[in-house]
This record gives structure tokens, sequence and C-alpha cells, in this order.
């Protein structure tokens, strides 16, 4: 059996190097490139197909795959946004995911950007830099003041929840599928609006969908709270950014934490040092001391990084030795 991994980072080929050591019948042959119309050309006479990317997945680069008779694709991810479900049906093409590798990792990281903006850090870092240690006037607020309305209760959702509570936090949850536990605590609300009505901290956790797409928009924004802080450790077209530049300009968005961004694959895991960065909107939010961006970073932990890894591996050998995996994705 031979499987072919695209997109293999550096952090990953230690545990790329452990699981084909762990399955000698299998040959894991590594690929740097990104799966795309020239590189696919390297597939031929694989069985399997593991790959992660941002970017989309190419339309000719699936058809190619499915001419070389490999009808197996795993992604060491969540989020198959980035898939054409129509093509990967016309083609028979089987798609696993990862939908769990380290919920923690997120979880955590939602909460520490949080703690971040209530406590002002970006702020006082700048007046440091320039020997200006003075308290005021960047007064912070306290987490266990807060109502914290968290939109997807999914595993990352719950992790996060339980996180905010350690705080001290007041949780309200909002999500179309309700999980037996978070329904036991009685932390659900009927509607997004009574989540807008009621938080002081919006936290994202879902995934991107049509219907997702810009749900905090400018009318949404209108409905919450003054002062209210987001975070969006999912997926960045949930925000509308423009919507959300105005919300910051007049005050009733106190601040934002983005992990991720709508055209963050200009950018994100990318090396721009010394030269000129032509993204406005990226622009506009990291000028702002009151906005943190991170290059959507809130999954990459050790922990994760194995387990997505094995996860893709692991399915696409299902894949190739039975035609099924416990991850099989079902496109609508």
């Amino acid at each position: 059996m031979k499987i072919i991994a695209y997109g293999i980072r550096d952090d990953e080929q230690p545990f790329v190097k452990d699981w084909a050591t762990q399955h000698p019948d299998v040959e894991v042959t590594s690929v740097t490139a990104l799966l795309d119309e020239q590189s696919i050309q390297q597939a031929k006479g694989y069985d399997g197909v593991v790959a992660f990317q941002q970017i989309q997945y190419p339309d000719a680069a699936l058809q190619t795959m499915s001419d070389f008779g490999i009808k197996y694709l795993s992604l060491r991810n969540v989020g198959v946004d980035n898939l054409n479900p129509a093509k990967v049906k016309e083609l028979g093409i089987k798609v696993t995911n990862v939908p769990v590798y380290s919920p923690e990792a997120i979880a955590e990281f939602t909460v520490t950007q949080l703690m971040n903006l209530l406590r002002r850090t970006k702020e006082y870092n700048a007046k440091a830099a320039n020997q200006d240690f003075r308290w005021a006037p960047q007064i912070s607020k306290e987490l266990n003041q807060q109502t914290v309305g968290v939109i997807g209760t999914g595993h990352i959702g719950q992790s996060a929840i339980k996180i905010f509570q350690g705080f001290g936090a007041k949780v309200i949850a909002y999500d179309k599928f309700h999980n037996p536990d978070v329904e036991a605590q009685g932390l659900y609300v009927d509607s997004l609006d009574e989540i807008y009505d009621q938080a002081t901290v919006i936290s994202l956790h879902i995934p991107l969908f049509p219907e997702t797409e810009h749900m905090l928009n400018a009318a949404a924004f209108q409905k919450m709270n003054d002062g209210v802080f987001i975070v969006n450790t999912a997926r960045g077209p949930l925000i509308d950014e423009q919507a959300l530049i105005d919300a910051l300009d007049s005050g009733k968005v106190a601040g934002a934490a983005l992990d991720v961004l709508e055209e963050e694959t200009r950018l994100f895991n990318q090396d721009f040092s010394g030269k000129t960065i032509d993204y406005p909107v990226f622009q506009n939010l990291t000028a702002r001391q009151n906005v943190l961006v991170s290059p959507h970073t809130a999954f990459f932990t050790d922990v994760a990084v194995k387990n997505m890894v094995n996860g893709g591996l692991d399915n696409n050998l299902s894949l190739i030795q039975t035609g099924t995996a416990d991850n099989l994705v079902t496109f609508n």
C-alpha cells in the first residue's frame, strides 16, 4: 500500500516518520508542496492521498487524482469548505477529515486572547516599549464579570465553555444542535438575537457554511451590547470585516481577537519580512490597539499536530483497506 501526503511541514515530519515506522507495510511519501494541478502528478501509482491546505483544492487536481484511479482523500483537519462537493461526488472520491484533534488547544487560545483583550496587554506592551510604565488610562476588565456568548457547542465550544466557567464567567450558548451536557446546564438560548442582547463577549466556534458566511454583519453588530468583545478562532468569513471595522470605529465593539481572516491565505504561514503587505483590511485591523490578529495559530500545538497527522494517515489506511473510515465526510 502506498500513501502520498501533501503539504507536510517540518513540524509534521517526525510524526509522519513515527506513523510509518509503526506501519511497515505502508509506503508513505511526504511532499512539501500543497495539492494542486502540478503536484498531483506525483500521486500516480499511489493508493491514497492525505492533504491539508487552507487554499482551495483545485477541481483539476481532483480530476487527475481520479484519472490515476485514486478515490481516497484524507484531510488532516476538520474543515472541508475548500473542497468542491459537486466535483467530489461526480468523481466518486471518498473524503475523510479529522473532526477532533485537540479542541483544548483552540479553546485555550480563545480564552488567552480574550484575556489579552480584557487586560489590554497590547496597549501596555506598546507603552512599556517606550518606557512608559504608568497604569492609566488602560484600566482592565475581569473575565469573571462577563457574560460570554458561545456560538457553536461542538468539541471546541464545549472546551471553551469549561474554561470560561473556570474563570467564573456567566456562559450562554447557541447551537442548532444541542449538546446534552450543555443542555443539562441550562446554557442554551433560543436565538442568536438573545446572544447579541445578553452577551458582553461573543466567541465563535462554528463551521463555515453558506448560511453562516458573514453571520456577524452590520445588522448583527447593531443588535449587540455597546462595548462587546468579539473572538473568532473558527473561520474568517464568519465575520463581515468591513462591518467589524465600522463597529470598532463606532465603539459598538470594544475589541476583537481574530485568529482567522476572510483572505488569510494571502498572508498566513508565509514570511513577509521586509515586504509590503497589500491587504488594507489587515492593515486597518492590526494597527488598532484593541484588535489582536494572530496567523491561524490557535490549533498549532504539538498534541494537535500529532493527532492531525495520525488521524489523516489512519483514515486513509482504513479507506484503502476497507473502503470506508470512521471519519467519512458526507456532502449534501
